[in-house]
């Protein structure tokens, strides 16, 4: 492929590879979660949303200790060491009756699948500079949709077979590839100055940099927006199915379906949209694009609030956001410290996100009981994916200019 130069074809097939069983171990949950938000009671969703915000701010306190202490070659293994031995231990928990277990899987899959792939990102942004990040990180990308579709294949189809709860095994056999891949790259890259250095600092330090500099703050913000229309978006698909189905392998096989459908669409984007959008059209028109047609989405949802319009709205934000926002938001990170990049992204990807999915579960909550439907919520959404556009024009703008200003003052 014309992205990659001679040298990085080993370096990306391995992170391609890492992100594949990263994401396939991920999606072969995801409906596993799904279905434990329902049967732990549709109503409650909200609580969940809290409860993975205050399980967010005990975890990362916990990951800034380890990473002011550790290397990254000891660090990026002990997470993914960590998960799977809780993967193992739900497992057993879930054998058992009782709403607690379910509500409390759900909680930690949604702790677990940020931090992975936080902490995923972060290391590819310490072993590709930013040029090389609009060039690759489409196709890295591509490796993980490609994981995301065997993940929900896999449900769908073991689920019905083996049942819902023997899922959670053959999801830690798979982090387990994730761990391998990491070691490979870590040993690649360990000559790199630095690399077997702890990161230093305090706990906290990724809120400090978060509060001193413009662009994390504008980062997190683009986060903030993009959570808050998910989460909208995502209480009513609960709702629509909660209605639709009644026995939970089916639940569980109705969300593998849906997201086998965006993660096709994903596969194809970046392997063949990615790249060459990012390079032809900069960096803010690639962060505002998916905003941009997601009006239009919204727009259809107030217009006709069916389940048809709903599953496209959901096509156009998940393949739009892990097919090109994704890897563009990315590429910022690459223009920064590797403080920021593992501690003050690892905030943002996390406690932001979640607090973010915490705020707006409990306001989708709110206009749910002031008499607000499908159409209701489309028009709250509205003006918020305007911003979710303007800021993703703004953050695009300021890095292609500091990124000139640093080839000139080379030159």
């Amino acid at each position: 492929m014309k992205q990659i130069r001679v040298g990085e074809g080993g370096a990306v097939l391995v992170a391609a590879l890492y992100f594949f069983c990263l994401l396939s171990s991920y999606y072969l949950l995801r409906p596993v979660r799904d279905e434990m938000g329902i049967r732990g009671g549709v109503d409650q969703l909200q609580w969940l949303f809290t409860a993975t915000f205050v399980a967010m701010l005990a975890a990362v306190p916990l990951f800034g200790w380890a990473s002011s202490r550790w290397p990254r070659q000891r660090l990026v293994p002990a997470v993914y060491l960590f998960f799977i031995a809780m993967l193992l231990v739900f497992y057993l928990v879930l054998q058992g009756e009782g709403a607690w277990g379910p509500r409390a899987f759900y909680v930690a899959i949604s702790v677990y699948n940020l931090f992975v792939v936080s902490v995923f990102w972060s290391f590819m942004a310490d072993l590709f500079n930013r040029e090389q990040g609009k060039r690759l990180f489409g196709l890295i990308a591509a490796g993980g949709s490609a994981g995301a579709m065997l993940g929900p294949g896999m449900a769908a189809l073991l689920a019905q077979w083996i049942g819902t709860e023997q899922l959670l095994p053959a999801s830690a056999v798979l982090l387990g590839g994730a761990l391998v891949c990491a070691w490979v790259l870590g040993r690649r890259a360990s000559a790199e100055p630095r690399a077997g250095e702890a990161l230093g600092g305090g706990i906290w330090e990724g809120v400090t940099l978060l509060i001193q500099q413009r662009r994390l703050q504008g980062i997190a913000l683009f986060i903030w927006l993009y959570t808050t229309l998910a989460t909208f978006v995502y209480f009513q698909q609960a709702h629509i199915v909660a209605d639709a189905f009644t026995d939970s392998n089916d639940r569980t096989t109705t969300f593998a379906l849906i997201d086998l459908g965006v993660n096709m669409l994903t596969l194809t984007l970046q392997l063949l949209v990615t790249g060459r959008l990012l390079t032809a059209l900069g960096l803010g028109r690639s962060l505002a694009l998916v905003p941009a047609l997601l009006l239009l989405g919204f727009a259809g949802l107030a217009i006709a609030p069916v389940l048809g319009v709903l599953a496209t709205v959901q096509i156009i934000r998940r393949a739009g956001n892990y097919g090109l926002t994704r890897p563009a938001r990315e590429v910022l990170f690459t223009g920064v410290d590797r403080n920021a990049r593992y501690k003050a992204k690892n905030f943002i990807d996390t406690v932001v996100y979640r607090g973010g999915d915490a705020l707006a579960g409990w306001l989708f909550t709110g206009l749910k009981a002031a008499g607000l439907g499908v159409s209701g919520t489309a028009l709250v959404a509205i003006p918020i994916t305007l911003g979710w556009a303007a800021l993703g024009l703004w953050l695009g703008k300021t890095f292609e200019e500091e990124a000139h200003e640093r080839t000139d003052t080379r030159s």
